[in-house]
């Protein structure tokens, strides 16, 4: 793991206020969350989107235009200006934290022109299944930015720098996946939908030497321009994995440094993550989506979910040091495409399972932490409004914690479907320890070892007023309420 008892923050969800004020935000957010105990900032697509000033970033038009040119409808993006993100950037590390650049290599959304070309169909649901023979298409795959006018890079993308469309404008009824004569879907990607190379847009050939010359080029300039100190990849499972070693070490040879990386694979199967992770020899680290799986059924399960088994088939559970652990992300909130719901009683109880035991490297979702509200149309087609409760009272304590006294060894107490803890020891530095129960039943406790013996600990949360003394060998009985989570630490002396 790249930060020993550090802390990342996602800043920012997909319904962020689209008023360019994220990254003056951040400028006056640095100070606070670094003293809180964050170590790590994970920012939003910082390039133009074929949404211009609206977009979140995922839809890819310009990698170049960080909020400088008049593209799309706008010269800012959602988040701010290209100056604007660069001081938010340089504030955030004069804070003591690191920044993380969200890349989105796989597409890219909003021509400027069409073009004509052959193409074979195939089944939207099946990239196996040819849907006919190759034909005549005419989609739109002509970039050429001529708000930029070729300032950083004069490359126009073309249609053979893709391998695949999912629109033709000869014949718009037609739901399919074109693939782009003399092209092939990469066979090393996920197997979802037979082969899950083409996700959206117009689909980046990664076997075209121009597109790798071009995006490795793109991506030194990226670290010259901002200075960030890591990246995190979306939609991986869509990307030759052969691609990702080759594009880090460029940039780790042009700057020198150690630069982070955590990929976004999003998929239930672990089998397919870890054929991602050897396949990158296991230089990257991956969100643990399975985690997060276990999270939400434990949410929705409430008392009929077995707490034992919160770790079964994670990353965090093999392979802590690859693994980023996470609650939520953009993705999984209220009414997006993986919507995928952790129930406001059990954030409390996830956010000190991933920030307050060993292994992981935990990332905090900004809508957990600052609230969000925001009205969307859900996929019964009504519109909703989400109101995402705050957390940030008890995220800042077990941050606190974190920092503080969460080190040592750690004594798990798995030993009830309802209610579990663990404690960890403390080392030389930081002696004093801690002792969590978690419940997601009636009150509970567990007889825990601490090694710290005739000590008095106290609930930093408050939600048990009674203090615990710990007998002579260093146990005691630690409580916590209802459904809730309770984090002891010794008293001050």
């Amino acid at each position: 793991m790249k930060e020993y008892n550090g802390a990342m923050m996602q800043f920012f969800h997909w319904y962020t206020p689209a008023d360019g004020s994220l990254w003056n935000q951040l400028s006056s957010e640095a100070s606070a969350l670094a003293d809180a105990g964050i170590t790590s900032l994970w920012l939003p697509p910082a390039y133009k989107g074929n949404n211009g000033g609206l977009g979140v970033g995922y839809a890819v038009y310009d990698l170049f235009d960080l909020g400088e040119f008049d593209q799309k409808g706008s010269v800012r993006t959602k988040y701010g200006t290209k100056n604007e993100y660069i001081q938010a950037i340089q504030t955030a590390q004069k804070a003591g934290l690191r920044v993380y650049a969200d890349i989105v290599l796989n597409h890219k959304i909003g021509a400027d022109g069409e073009e004509t070309f052959r193409a074979t169909p195939f089944h939207p649901d099946n990239r196996m299944e040819a849907m006919g023979p190759e034909e005549e298409i005419k989609a739109w795959t002509y970039f050429s930015f001529p708000g930029r006018d070729g300032k950083y890079s004069s490359l126009h993308w073309h249609w053979w720098h893709f391998n695949a469309v999912d629109y033709n404008a000869l014949d718009q009824e037609k739901k399919a996946v074109y693939l782009i004569e003399g092209k092939s879907f990469h066979d090393d990607v996920d197997t979802e939908k037979g082969n899950f190379d083409y996700l959206m847009g117009c689909n980046l050939d990664m076997n075209n030497p121009d597109v790798r010359k071009e995006l490795i080029y793109w991506g030194k300039w990226y670290l010259d321009t901002t200075g960030v100190d890591g990246f995190r990849f979306d939609a991986v499972k869509h990307v030759s994995p052969d691609f990702f070693p080759e594009w880090m070490n460029a940039m780790k040879e042009h700057t020198g440094k150690d630069l982070f990386s955590v990929a976004e694979y999003w998929s239930g199967d672990s089998q397919a993550k870890d054929r991602f992770l050897n396949m990158t020899g296991k230089e990257m680290m991956l969100f643990d989506v399975n985690l997060h799986y276990r999270f939400a059924s434990a949410g929705r399960e409430k008392t009929d979910f077995d707490l034992q088994t919160i770790f079964d088939n994670t990353l965090v559970s093999h392979s802590p040091d690859l693994a980023v652990t996470l609650v939520s992300n953009h993705d999984t909130q209220p009414l997006q495409s993986l919507e995928s719901v952790v129930e406001p009683w059990f954030k409390p109880l996830a956010y000190a399972l991933i920030l307050l035991r060993k292994g992981g490297y935990p990332c905090i979702f900004s809508a957990d932490y600052y609230g969000a509200e925001y009205t969307d149309h859900g996929r019964d087609g009504k519109e909703h409004t989400i109101i995402m409760p705050s957390h940030r009272w008890l995220i800042d304590h077990f941050l606190a914690v974190r920092k503080k006294h969460a080190f040592g060894e750690q004594y798990d107490y798995f030993d009830h479907p309802n209610c579990v803890g663990w404690t960890r020891t403390g080392n030389d530095a930081h002696p004093g320890g801690i002792a969590v129960v978690i419940s997601n039943s009636k009150d509970g406790f567990k007889d825990m070892e601490t090694t710290r013996p005739d000590t008095t600990y106290f609930d930093v949360t408050g939600h048990v007023d009674e203090k615990v003394v710990t007998n002579e060998n260093g146990w005691g009985k630690f409580y916590c309420k209802e459904a809730s989570v309770s984090v002891w630490i010794p008293e001050p002396s």
